[in-house]
């Protein structure tokens, strides 16, 4: 897998992810469904922040990682 994320997009990612987490977790927004998005949207940030690589970018060319994996 290669890597295409940016330092600073990856802290950012990290970040939300874990702000989208606690806010779905302790349904500071609303209860029901949406809570259970918001939470599953925050999980994902988390995991492509820490791994790196957004599939997302992959299908739509971005690279914000400015140094290219071998």
């Amino acid at each position: 897998m290669e890597t295409n994320e940016g330092t600073v997009d990856r802290v950012v990612r990290i970040v939300f992810g874990l702000v989208l987490i606690y806010v779905g977790f302790a349904q500071i927004v609303t209860a029901g469904i949406l809570t259970y998005v918001i939470a599953t949207v925050g999980l994902i940030m988390l995991v492509t922040g820490v791994t790196g690589h957004c599939q997302l970018y992959t299908f739509a060319g971005i690279n914000t990682c400015k140094i290219k994996d071998k």
